[in-house]
């Protein structure tokens, strides 16, 4: 498997950004810039989007999970915190309930949560015929954030959503939403956050403390005003500091 990835820093623990449906490791760039000054930072494209291989299958969550330690091995990284935003979040929660060596912490940005999501098959159709075109990105972007981005940001969601592997874009609404991951969470024993904006219509607080909290022992929860779904996009600068929070009680 060939993956494009930004590396970018050098101290420990490094900081791997796993992103959501739809987006790229550059999805993170802005908040990279806030902390690689104190973290190794690293942020594959994921399967099948971005610069990374586009194969026929292994879009199962599982295999992503299995894609990212892999990279991690290969990067040599003996200790990191998974940083994992929506789709990303929870192949983050998958990693994390593996207790694999060198984890140190998971910081979950408005994760999927363990636990099928909660929508229709016409729902699920509607959010994947939504992928296919710029006015669909457009829709979509109405749902997924609070704050307007700036053009070339939304050019860039643009692009990287219509430049992802039909067969990706399908895994997720077709597999990866209704995997049920709720038996396994409990084993993660590393500290772990939950960051979420007050302004998601995607992922909510509300949701995320039901599924999340009651399963993984002494999550922390931070909460950004006025912030939609895509923080890393709409308040990178805020996201940047409630990492920055979240890393600071990470040993």
């Amino acid at each position: 498997m060939d993956f494009q990835i930004h590396d970018v820093g050098d101290k420990q623990p490094a900081l791997v950004f796993l992103h959501y449906w739809g987006g790229t490791g550059r999805t993170w760039d802005l908040v990279i810039r806030e902390v690689s000054s104190r973290h190794r930072c690293v942020a594959p494209d994921l399967r099948g989007w971005g610069g990374s291989a586009k194969t026929t299958d292994g879009y199962d969550l599982r295999t992503q999970a299995d894609d990212v330690v892999a990279l991690i091995a290969s990067l040599g990284l003996s200790q990191y915190i998974l940083v994992g935003q929506s789709m990303g979040g929870k192949i983050a929660q998958i990693i994390g309930a593996r207790r694999p060596q060198g984890l140190k912490g998971l910081v979950l940005v408005a994760p999927a949560p363990p636990t099928p999501i909660a929508a229709p098959g016409e729902q699920r159709d509607a959010m994947l015929e939504s992928y296919q075109s710029v006015a669909g990105v457009d829709f979509a972007l109405s749902i997924l954030t609070s704050r307007q981005l700036a053009p070339e940001l939304r050019q860039q969601v643009i692009d990287d959503t219509l430049g992802g592997s039909p067969v990706a874009k399908a895994a997720w609404t077709q597999a990866g939403m209704t995997l049920d991951i709720s038996d396994i969470v409990g084993k993660i024993d590393v500290p772990t956050t939950v960051i979420v904006g007050d302004a998601d219509k995607v992922e909510t607080e509300a949701l995320l403390r039901r599924e999340l909290a009651s399963r993984i022992s002494a999550t922390e929860f931070i909460v950004l005003p006025g912030v939609g779904h895509l923080s890393p996009l709409e308040a990178p600068g805020e996201l940047a500091a409630a990492i920055t929070r979240a890393l600071s009680g990470i040993h």
